[in-house]
Parts: structure tokens; C-alpha cells; sequence
């Protein structure tokens, strides 16, 4: 299952970050980051809670980045 989330975030650089951690994230299949669009696409692992799964996201990607955020 794929689901796009909105995020913010203040340069490509860090869009790269945050792209990176949501990828190590337990229960992520895949995820892409545009920074043009301030969207996050995941692909979560097959019977993975995505409201779990995401709120992992949004902890792993303020570790990298403190000041970005994911709206889940």
C-alpha cells in the first residue's frame, strides 16, 4: 500500500535526509521525498499498520532533521 503525506521541510538537502530515514524505517517498503512538491510517498511492508508505521517515520525524520515536519 502506497500513501502520500505532506510535508515541510527548507532545502533539498534535507529533503535527502529525511527521505533516507523514513527508508530505514521498520515497516517501509520504499519511500521518495520531493522537495518541489513537499510530498512524502511510502510504501509500507505488506500487513504493516501505516498510522504506526508512519508515526516511526516522523520520529526517525525529526532525528535527522529537528525542524522538519510530516503531517500525518
Amino acid at each position: 500500500m502506497k500513501k502520500t503525506y505532506k510535508i515541510d521541510v527548507d532545502c533539498a538537502n534535507c529533503a535527502n535526509k529525511m527521505e533516507s530515514a523514513a527508508r530505514n524505517t521498520e515497516g517501509v517498503k520504499d519511500a521518495t521525498v520531493n522537495f518541489m512538491t513537499l510530498k512524502m510517498i511510502v510504501e509500507f511492508e505488506e500487513g504493516r499498520d501505516p498510522k504506526a508505521v508512519m508515526s516511526e517515520v516522523r520520529r526517525n525524520c525529526k532525528r535527522v532533521e529537528d525542524d522538519c515536519e510530516v503531517y500525518i
